[in-house]
């Protein structure tokens, strides 16, 4: 209603309740509602987490969704603390995508206590819509989403989140001051950033991925390098030699040691920081499980599910009629693993996938 009632926004209890009071009613609903209604044909599915009552819950039974579980329920009427809660509550619950309707006020709320892992996308319903983490348009959101469903590979972007400058338009500026990035995904035409005559060239791939791993090297993190081809594009880069079908371990572009056992890998955890760089088996589609039993359970216990980079190229993704699968040998790890994660797939690019576990 901010927008129609000349607000800068709704997120203010005491404009809202003015724009109330002078027969501006919520457009939020509405825009949601588009956004979602061509989700019904496959709403089975869909699983939702929702927010109870008009911060979502009761818009998705009123559209006839029924798989839906309330995992939040906000004050009355809801302020942009519930926001951060609701948004906190979902990340818990390890919701593929978080989904949110708003603009930039929302966005920064969101900002402010979502992991920089956890994938979102705005449905855009706010008056001030600077930041590039909603969808062109509502329709553009179940497009979005019915690519994920369907395993089809999906760009994964670290878009800005931009709101006002309140000092400059008191100055009447229009200004937009940057707050962060989120990780949202995105519909764009995969291929696009390493083609050669219109089909994805691996070398250069692996010199892209190579870039960006070795950009994103911390000099006090201690990393797991995998076995493959593209993990030996990573060791080529940095002039190191690679155990191809083994697991290295360098820090600050040094060979700590070379085909590690899985013991040898828990000694080093026990060091530092560490993480883990591991490609896809082609064809399979396996990260865990296969030809690299060094990442045990314990071992990627004490590196850390959030400590795994997982890389590929998209021509490798692609092949694949399923989603990446996880078969560490240690069920409730394998569950922990299974969900929509983000894979290295360029310098600065990145798709999202499933990982699975069949």
């Amino acid at each position: 209603m901010g927008g129609p009632a000349g607000l800068r926004g709704s997120d203010d209890p005491k404009g809202r309740a003015l724009a109330q009071a002078e027969g501006y009613a919520l457009t939020a609903a509405a825009r949601v509602s588009s956004a979602l209604k061509p989700m019904l044909a496959s709403s089975d599915s869909w699983q939702w987490l929702a927010c109870a009552g008009d911060m979502g819950a009761d818009l998705l039974f009123e559209l006839g969704f029924q798989r839906i579980r309330t995992v939040y329920t906000p004050s009355e009427p809801s302020a942009a603390e519930d926001t951060k809660m609701a948004a906190l509550a979902l990340q818990k619950e390890g919701v593929d995508v978080l989904l949110f309707a708003g603009g930039d006020g929302t966005a920064r709320d969101l900002l402010d206590v979502i992991d920089k892992r956890q994938v979102a996308l705005g449905i855009p319903c706010g008056v001030k819509m600077h930041s590039g983490v909603f969808a062109r348009h509502p329709l553009a959101v179940q497009e979005i989403l019915q690519k994920i469903q369907a395993k089809t590979l999906v760009t994964a972007l670290s878009a800005e989140v931009r709101d006002i400058d309140e000092a400059a338009f008191q100055r009447d500026q229009v200004v937009t001051r940057y707050y962060g990035d989120m990780l949202v995904p995105d519909d764009l035409r995969y291929l696009q950033s390493t083609k050669v005559g219109g089909v994805e060239s691996e070398a250069l791939a692996h010199q892209e991925i190579a870039a960006d791993v070795i950009e994103q090297m911390q000099d006090d993190v201690i990393y797991f390098m995998g076995g493959g081809r593209t993990v030996a594009a990573v060791m080529a880069t940095l002039g190191l030699p690679n155990s191809l079908l083994g697991v290295d371990v360098i820090q600050a572009g040094v060979l700590l040691a070379a085909n590690c056992s899985e013991r040898a890998l828990l000694s080093w955890a026990q060091r530092g920081s560490c993480r883990i760089v591991v490609s896809i088996i082609g064809g399979q589609g396996h990260v865990f499980g296969r030809g690299n039993q060094q990442f045990s359970p314990t071992v990627i216990r004490a590196v850390g599910i959030d400590n795994i980079i997982s890389i590929s190229t998209k021509t490798k993704l692609q092949s694949l009629s399923h989603g990446i699968i996880v078969d560490t040998g240690d069920a409730e790890l394998d569950q922990a693993l299974v969900g929509l994660r983000s894979v290295c797939t360029g310098y600065e690019d990145a798709v999202l996938i499933q990982w699975v576990t069949t």
